[in-house]
């Protein structure tokens, strides 16, 4: 992931970017599941992933996220829409169920491809631009 702009040199900006490496690193077992076809393994893997993204996703749309959609409001909905279709995904998964729609294992893949491109763009535009139009201010509020 980037680390040219030193937005990571931020604690909030620092966290987000390390949970999105976990992230990626439980999507690629998260593809040796499926490869396998093992459907349990992929909802035991979508239900780590979802741990993660919980509050992660808390953070982004309660502190981040509405100091940036002052000025990128139709990026950030966008970044919101992905975040509920990913959401959407996961849940099928929670509370210890393995679905049993043999066409989840196939969504849950797209949605993690979504979820890899989804992150870069965070990564390498919400985040540096963060780092370039915030005020003390505004990372006040996203710290809290």
């Amino acid at each position: 992931m980037c680390e040219y702009c030193g937005c990571q040199s931020l604690a909030s900006i620092d966290e987000l970017t390390r949970e999105h490496d976990e992230v990626v690193r439980l999507i690629s077992h998260l593809r040796l599941a499926h490869q396998a076809g093992d459907v349990a393994r992929m909802a035991r893997v979508a239900r780590e992933i979802r741990a993660v993204l919980g509050p992660h996703t808390q953070v982004e749309e309660h502190g981040l996220f509405p100091t940036m959609a002052r000025d990128f409001p139709e990026q950030i909905a966008a970044l919101e829409a992905e975040h509920r279709r990913v959401e959407a995904v996961l849940a099928e998964a929670a509370d210890g169920v393995t679905p049993s729609d043999p066409a989840w294992p196939d969504r849950l893949v797209a949605a993690m491809a979504m979820l890899r491109d989804h992150i870069l763009k965070e990564q390498d535009g919400v985040f540096p631009a963060a780092l370039a139009s915030l005020g003390t201010e505004d990372w006040e509020a996203v710290e809290a």
